[in-house]
């Protein structure tokens, strides 16, 4: 699988702010999974992709070391499938179709949610990892963001988002192979390689 990852942590750019509400639609708001595992329910993109309530389900279990904080699925438009094509050296006829998303992930562990140092880290070892998963069609790319978090008392840290696309011969095939490499890619967050940093 094709992975990198970038860090935006500039003046002007955006900071993940936890709790959260759409403006635009107050019936979109952040859900704390790992209070309240059955609100997975009401998530929309969960109902539609089995494999993301999969996947949300197994990042915000007790063990797991990381929260979720945010997520969203979309089809892929012309403009991203060509580059990522590109990038994964396939011809259109092969790829015409593709589905993304992104999952913000915020470590559980106080000492690593605020280090800048620490996240560097984590983002090394997923994409070392994530390249060894056999998903030729997919790419995963982890992006480090400011975060600020008040849930029991305001704290600010970081956040890596979790941009994840897979390309397809069809909608169908697209939608398996972004599903396959979610699961995976949610299986190796839970593996001995975060669980101690």
């Amino acid at each position: 699988m094709l992975c990198e990852w970038t860090v935006e942590c500039g003046a002007e750019d955006p900071v993940l702010v936890v709790p959260w509400t759409d403006p635009e639609d107050p019936s979109r708001h952040f859900l704390d999974l790992r209070e309240n595992p059955d609100d997975l329910d009401w998530l929309e993109e969960a109902a539609q992709h089995p494999s993301l309530l999969h996947a949300l389900r197994a990042l915000n279990a007790a063990r797991s070391p990381v929260f979720t904080a945010k997520c969203d699925v979309w089809k892929m438009s012309a403009e991203e499938l060509d580059p990522l094509r590109q990038e994964l050296d396939l011809i259109p006829e092969d790829a015409p179709s593709g589905l993304a998303s992104y999952i913000d992930l915020l470590w559980r562990e106080r000492s690593v949610f605020v280090s800048f140092h620490q996240h560097e880290q984590l983002m090394h070892r997923i994409t070392r990892l994530g390249a060894a998963l056999q998903h030729p069609y997919a790419s995963l790319e982890c992006v480090l963001r400011p975060a600020l978090v008040d849930l029991s008392g305001p704290q600010e840290g970081f956040t890596i988002s979790l941009y994840l696309k897979a390309l397809g011969y069809d909608d169908q095939a697209a939608e398996e192979r972004w599903g396959a490499t979610l699961v995976d890619v949610a299986k190796l967050l839970r593996s001995r390689a975060f669980t101690t940093s």
